[in-house]
């Protein structure tokens, strides 16, 4: 066990978690998560992403970290009238139909005939009224925001993985420094809890987040996460690591969490040669990976105490600070290609318009409408 192993790892590990918490905190607002349960939310995914990391490395002996499904997580925030309940059952839903693409080939192939432009845009819609709002919080208190997109914008240029967390971290101290900004909650050491949630299955919920959520983490998450050990020279165990994620993601949603997935960008800083010479050592960060997000979910309570008592502006400034890279990468996806433009376009508006219909969310109909689309595009170029 070289120390180069606990480096990589903790580098990852804080990456993954300080720049996207911002966005778990912002979708457990939106479906009206009281504070027990949010924090059952954070300690049951950080216990998810340890044992599916130290599961499939040690068994694959190859180095798998994982990650929560950031997407799915603006998803979630994006989502509007669902109570915790029937996200909940949303998340069980995801997990299985994760599970089950794993187990089954059909499935597989059916979410692999799905064009990439329509799954990307899908995702560009869900993930744009974050980015928007950026601005208005900062035009709105300037000495609070604008210092810490400084931050982001600075650090961005020399280490991109690093700059929402350089930004959460100045937001923490502006909001503590700052007169009137916020005052310094009690940060007294308390060992988290699981809380059961039971699962209201409503079929709106189902359709209108669960089905999304699964889209969106298989496209975005599980898909860029196995092309990255393949770029390293690793075969991923696809169909092993889908049943254990979407297994482990279906258990610890009846405690509040949503999806996990392979990790793709916090996984590449865990597969270098400095993480270690020899590569069929390398797996071994993946234990020390899974033993570090133990100590991140022992330690929620006092990380969401800091967090939730900073401005509520300020924590959604950060979160669309951390979607503006994956926003970009899925709109240069879904506008790639000339032939799919058109629609990958419907998909975005109808998305991003937030609309919802017979109590389905707008991702869902972005979905059909770009699917539509899509197919009267193929059959006007269809020879006669």
């Amino acid at each position: 066990m070289r120390i180069s192993l606990f480096s990589a790892a903790l580098v990852a590990a804080l990456v993954g978690y300080g720049s996207t918490i911002a966005l778990l905190l912002a979708a457990a607002q939106a479906v009206g998560a009281t504070p027990e349960q949010t924090g059952s939310w954070i300690f049951a995914i950080c216990l998810a992403k340890a044992a599916g990391s130290a599961f499939l490395s040690l068994r694959a002996r190859i180095p798998i970290v994982l990650a929560w499904s950031t997407p799915g997580a603006a998803l979630v925030a994006a989502s509007q009238g669902l109570s915790m309940a029937e996200a909940v059952a949303a998340f069980v839903f995801a997990g299985l139909l994760i599970a089950l693409t794993g187990g089954l080939r059909p499935l597989g192939r059916m979410i692999a005939a799905l064009p990439d432009a329509v799954a990307a845009a899908m995702l560009a819609g869900v993930l744009l009224p974050f980015c928007l709002a950026v601005p208005g919080h900062a035009a709105a208190a300037p000495a609070l925001i604008l210092p810490v997109v400084a931050v982001f914008l600075g650090v961005r240029l020399f280490s991109p993985a690093q700059a929402v967390l350089a930004a959460l971290a100045t937001g923490l101290i502006l909001s503590f420094a700052l007169p009137g900004a916020a005052a310094l909650p009690d940060l007294t050491f308390t060992l988290p809890r699981l809380t059961f949630i039971a699962p209201d299955f409503d079929i709106g919920a189902l359709i209108g987040l669960g089905l999304p959520l699964y889209l969106v983490t298989m496209a975005s998450q599980n898909l860029p996460g196995f092309a990255v050990l393949r770029a390293a020279g690793y075969t991923p165990p696809v169909r092993q690591a889908l049943t254990v994620t979407g297994g482990l993601s279906a258990l610890t949603a009846f405690f509040g969490a949503h999806t996990i997935s392979m990790a793709a960008i916090t996984a590449a800083i865990c597969l270098g040669d400095d993480v270690h010479p020899d590569r069929t050592q390398r797996w071994k960060v993946g234990l020390v990976y899974a033993g570090i997000w133990v100590a991140l979910g022992l330690f929620g309570p006092v990380i969401l105490a800091l967090i939730g008592a900073m401005p509520a502006a300020l924590v959604a400034t950060i979160a669309g600070l951390a979607l503006i890279a994956p926003f970009l990468g899925a709109a240069s996806a879904a506008f790639a290609a000339m032939d799919t433009r058109f629609a990958a376009g419907t998909t975005l508006i109808v998305t991003a318009s937030g609309v919802a219909v017979f109590g389905i969310g707008a991702a869902f109909w972005g979905l059909i409408a770009g699917l539509v689309v899509h197919a009267l595009d193929k059959a006007k170029r269809r020879p006669v």
